[in-house]
């Protein structure tokens, strides 16, 4: 006759649990210990395995049934056996009591095989001590992982694959964190013993060998950037400037904008503005040699982008000339573009004025190089909550720091000032790019 498949007892509060998952299905064959279904007490969910073998013959109660404890769920057989004709809803026997052997009975309930190890006895399951005997090993020095620490097959499994020693020197690994599979033993058959766990503890640890140093070969694409960032720094003059933009408008702005279905990034907003700002301040559009300061009719925005195989600067041309949608179209296919190395010569030449954002890596804010032979650079750092002083009071705003490094032989220190305080306000009253 098949044998019952009861709901088992999960604590001492514990008067029913509910079934939330089968993960076996009727007609599918079952092993003694495998995961049969999942259920759901008032405080966690738990796998309970299957404590027959054979055939699902015929799940009594499906998921999202609630099951009062030693009720039959389920009948597990060989097929075609007879299935006990009776009222599912009527409580099954109560399991019987361990015997003193240490044997669980197929139909008991973890809980009550762990509450009777009180008197220091170890409760396994039938395969686990099938494997025990097969591999030697005693498993009643072993800590169970099955419902309530009951020894299943996986811990006489796990415990055979480990290096044979004595119980003594099992603890004294743990107590002194040794991998017992670095210890050689001195007992019989190679079994590890304490004395073994001790002078492991006692040896003087190996050193470890330094690493090697690694040599990267330059490439082409390398040697140019520190040529001409080297470059940069020798031959401008170099000057650094900043201020805190309050990022509030900005933030209601593209919300508003992302409402519409318009996806306009912070950067895009950035960009829309320095271009606005370099048609007010033409000597920031504009680039020097030995003769001549040349400003510059077109407004070319180039945008640094880190690749893999390093710094490189697209040009958005004619930037002044687009709305901010346009403007953030241009944007993300130059950035898309040059990641897969798609970009055209003239979409890397031409710039008059570079923007270089970094706040995407948390970087706050920093001094970004000229990019020659342009006049400025903008360097733009992560936006972040931060308290501020508004009318007297100590609010927090989104706020964010831009950097603007210019060549002083080209602009002053007071032009300069003007150009990034007009990114500020264009930032600040983003409405105004509308």
């Amino acid at each position: 006759m098949a044998e019952k498949i009861i709901m088992p007892k999960q604590g001492l509060q514990m008067t029913e649990g509910l079934i939330t998952s089968w993960l076996v299905a009727e007609g599918e064959k079952v092993e003694i210990d495998q995961p049969l279904f999942e259920m759901e007490t008032d405080k966690l969910t738990i796998t309970i395995d299957s404590t027959a073998s054979g055939t699902l013959l015929k799940i009594v109660h499906p998921e999202g049934d609630t099951v009062p404890i030693t009720e039959t769920i389920a009948y597990v057989g060989q097929p075609g056996e007879s299935i006990p004709d009776e009222d599912s809803s009527a409580p099954a026997e109560e399991a019987p009591a361990a015997k003193d052997d240490g044997n669980v009975p197929v139909a008991a309930a973890p809980s009550e095989a762990r509450e009777a190890s009180a008197d220091g006895r170890v409760f396994s399951s039938p395969r686990a001590r099938m494997h025990a005997e097969e591999k030697s090993v005693d498993y009643r020095q072993l800590k169970g992982s099955g419902p309530l620490g009951m020894v299943i097959e996986r811990d006489v499994l796990a415990a055979a694959e480990s290096p044979k020693a004595s119980p003594l020197a099992r603890k004294l690994a743990e107590q002194k964190d040794v991998d017992l599979k670095d210890v050689t033993g001195s007992g019989a058959h190679g079994k590890i013993m304490a004395a073994d766990v001790r002078s492991a503890v006692s040896a003087p640890v190996a050193e470890t060998p330094a690493a090697e140093d690694q040599q990267i070969p330059i490439s082409n694409m390398r040697r140019v950037i520190a040529k001409r960032m080297l470059d940069s720094l020798q031959t401008l003059a170099q000057a650094n400037m900043r201020v805190t933009v309050d990022m509030t408008e900005a933030v209601h702005i593209r919300t508003q904008l992302k409402a519409a279905g318009q996806k306009i990034s912070y950067n895009d907003l950035v960009l829309r503005c320095v271009a606005r700002a370099l048609k007010e301040f033409p000597m920031v559009n504009a680039t020097m040699d030995d003769k001549y300061i040349t400003l510059r009719s077109a407004v070319n925005l180039g945008m640094a982008v880190a690749t893999e195989n390093g710094l490189l600067v697209p040009v958005i041309h004619n930037a002044d000339r687009m709305t901010l949608q346009e403007l953030s179209a241009a944007s993300k296919d130059l950035a898309e573009r040059t990641k897969t190395n798609k970009l055209s010569p003239d979409e890397m030449s031409g710039g008059t004025f570079t923007v270089s954002n970094l706040g995407m890596f948390d970087i706050e804010s920093f001094t970004a190089i000229i990019n020659k032979p342009e006049a400025g650079i903008l360097a733009v750092g992560k936006m972040e909550d931060r308290p501020a002083a508004v009318d007297g009071e100590l609010v927090i705003r989104p706020q964010m720091q831009i950097s603007l490094t210019y060549d002083h032989r080209i602009l002053d220190g007071a032009p300069a000032a003007q150009f990034l305080r007009r990114i500020k306000q264009l930032l600040e009253q983003p409405g105004l790019l509308l």
